[in-house]
């Protein structure tokens, strides 16, 4: 079903400090940055090889990565694997038992599609499909 990490997602409070910390000391050059509204973040997409670090800032307290900030403080948010339909790998994984939190596809960073598995049955790890572009 899954035909690479696509990306690992970072929950942070400080948004400049983290980039600094990424593109300074670890020599990530940052690719994108964007808000995405629907999901409550400003996000930046970092390159690391073929892959990506997406640092992700909530909006607001009450947003999912909010919520995960006050629960948890900073750290590793998710895990999202690319795949070539999201909408099949959706299917799949229905099939296969696990919960989605996402019944259909939504828009993720730079338009892609994405949709999340809930981390309860997929290994206690919050996991994003994120279709290929």
């Amino acid at each position: 079903m899954f035909g690479r990490i696509d990306h690992i997602g970072v929950a942070v409070a400080d948004l400049e400090s983290a980039i600094q910390l990424h593109t300074e000391a670890y020599g990530m050059p940052l690719v994108h940055r964007e808000t995405i509204a629907e999901q409550g973040v400003e996000a930046v997409l970092l390159d690391v090889g073929e892959s990506h670090v997406e640092l992700l800032k909530p909006l607001a307290e009450d947003s999912p990565v909010g919520k995960f900030l006050a629960a948890r403080g900073p750290g590793l948010h998710h895990v999202a694997y690319q795949v070539a339909d999201v909408r099949a790998a959706l299917d799949a994984a229905r099939k296969a038992g696990l919960r989605l939190i996402d019944e259909t596809p939504r828009t993720g960073i730079r338009g892609t599609q994405v949709a999340f598995l809930h981390p309860k049955t997929a290994g206690g790890v919050l996991t994003e499909l994120v279709e290929a572009h």
